[in-house]
């Protein structure tokens, strides 16, 4: 018998042949899987995020959003320039007043010395007798020094202070009394008044004076100052927060786009937030580097003049700066003020930009 023929494959095809049967999986290799499916939880896996990671991915992104808002503020120089000069201004008024008491207060305790109470004694008082009556004020528990000033003593300071020796020497006599000068072992204004009272009384005594009487005058008269400052530092830092807030509404108004599909992507508030804070932290930081500027030029313009007023009493006073602790309360103001005009200023007009 012939064997059957086999039909010869065309030229360029492909033999097909039979698919090949999957291997009956064994008992073993199912229930290996089976248990693997069982160990490996089901949907997305969770990831903690440790403390420092946290606090580093934080850093990062507050540096990345301080960067910008400075590259923001230097794309616009003339406009930021002259909001930081105004705010500048309004840093730089208080801080110049205040360098100016803090100097005048030093120069009246300079001035003032010790505390001093002066006996003008009876014309008819000899110098034996007010020598007797300086002694027994020595022993009173509320004198803690006395000095005898005669009568020639005082014509010579007299003269000295005055200039008028040639005058003065045409007199017949010498018409200043004896001084007795007290200093008080209580030098409070109560003890001061209360022991010149008591002095006045005594019948050698002609007149009782203070000598600090326009000293006290002038501490009144820069405690008014002081006060009238801070009146003015208030209302120039009220100036401050709404140049501050001014400028940061305008700043929202030319981002609202932005802003908009920030939150359509799921933005939290505090993050479009966070950007607007740093601006108006950088406005307060720049305003007091240049408010710092203008005291310390002010100071360096009256330093001539001041040092001639301070030769006139015969002075070794120096006219004292801001100094570095002033320095950096002045900087740190100016961003305090500058960080709290954007946050009241954010969080008005944040709300109204809302997606539609």
């Amino acid at each position: 018998m012939r064997k059957p023929t086999q039909t010869p494959p065309r030229r360029g095809g492909a033999v097909r042949r039979p698919a090949a049967q999957p291997a009956a999986p064994t008992r073993k290799a199912a229930a290996s899987r089976k248990a693997t499916r069982a160990q490996a939880p089901a949907g997305a896996k969770r990831h903690r995020v440790g403390f420092k990671e946290g606090m580093r991915s934080w850093k990062r992104h507050h540096l990345a959003v301080a960067r910008e808002s400075y590259k923001r503020l230097l794309q616009k120089p003339i406009a930021s320039l002259m909001t930081i000069a105004v705010l500048a201004i309004a840093l730089a008024l208080p801080g110049t007043l205040y360098v100016g008491l803090k100097n005048l207060q030093s120069f009246t305790q300079y001035l003032g010395g010790d505390p001093r109470l002066s006996l003008y004694l009876d014309m008819e008082i000899s110098e034996a007798q007010a020598d007797q009556f300086s002694r027994q004020l020595l022993l009173r528990d509320d004198v803690a020094l006395v000095e005898l000033i005669s009568k020639e003593q005082a014509m010579l300071d007299f003269q000295r202070v005055s200039g008028l020796a040639d005058v003065l020497d045409y007199l017949e006599f010498n018409p200043l009394p004896v001084v007795i000068s007290i200093q008080p072992a209580d030098v409070s204004a109560q003890g001061f008044v209360r022991l010149q009272q008591m002095l006045a009384q005594d019948e050698r005594v002609d007149e009782a004076k203070l000598d600090m009487a326009w000293v006290e005058r002038l501490v009144a008269f820069i405690d008014l100052a002081a006060r009238a400052v801070q009146v003015l530092a208030i209302m120039l830092a009220a100036a401050v927060l709404l140049v501050v807030g001014n400028t940061i509404r305008m700043e929202i108004e030319n981002r609202r786009d932005e802003i908009v599909v920030a939150k359509l992507v799921g933005a939290t508030d505090a993050w479009v937030r966070r950007p607007f804070l740093y601006t108006g932290a950088w406005f307060g930081f720049l305003g007091g580097v240049l408010a710092w500027l203008l005291i310390q030029v002010s100071v360096w313009v009256l330093s001539p003049y001041i040092n001639h007023l301070v030769e006139l009493y015969d002075s070794v006073f120096e006219f004292a700066a801001l100094g570095f602790g002033g320095s950096v309360v002045l900087l740190a103001l100016g961003t305090l003020l500058g960080s709290l005009g954007a946050w009241v200023a954010v969080g008005r007009h944040l709300k109204e930009v809302q997606p539609q």
